[in-house]
């Protein structure tokens, strides 16, 4: 990555459904060959967030954490595809790249990707979500996504580094 860090925005969102609305604003300003980077604790809304992002760029085919197949590739109505990477079981940055990803033709949003995609693009959205009362999800059925539970509000902040995000508001 190049260049300095810059704070697109720094948002309160209320709950599941503004992450999921959350996810179709980052849509509208994505292309071919962006990286998404998401980070937050178990349950903090990042699968919520890509599901608004897929369905705002018309992805094919539930999306859902891709935890244990690793990465999903979501075909869109129009544009590019959309990948969705959870990094969590990885254990360094070769075993991401051993996962033979379309970088460039593609959106990758990868959850738990802060320090396994280093040197992949040299522009990144980074989207860091904390939840103001650190609960966690469990209590929850394991058949239900964590990041579904409980509908807390959350602090999101992206920051962009790089030149593809210079231009770039939201």
């Amino acid at each position: 990555m190049t260049g300095t860090p810059r704070v697109l925005l720094d948002t309160a969102v209320d709950g599941t459904d503004a992450m999921g609305e959350l996810g179709a604003r980052l849509a509208a300003v994505l292309r071919a060959g962006d990286l998404v980077v998401l980070t937050g604790p178990l349950g903090a809304g990042k699968t919520t967030l890509t599901r608004g992002l897929g369905a705002a760029l018309g992805a094919r085919g539930q999306v859902s954490s891709p935890t244990f197949v690793l990465a999903r590739t979501h075909p869109t109505t129009a544009g590019p595809d959309l990948v969705h990477v959870d990094a969590y079981r990885l254990s360094d940055p070769v075993e991401l790249d051993d996962l033979d990803l379309d970088w460039d033709a593609s959106i990758v949003v990868v959850e738990w990707g802060r320090g396994m995609v280093d040197g992949i693009s040299d522009s990144v959205l980074d989207v860091e979500i904390t939840r103001a009362t650190g609960a966690d999800a469990s209590g929850t059925d394991e058949a239900d996504d964590p990041d579904d539970v409980p509908d807390e509000p959350r602090r999101v902040v992206v920051t962009a580094t790089g030149p593809r995000w210079a231009d770039v508001s939201l």
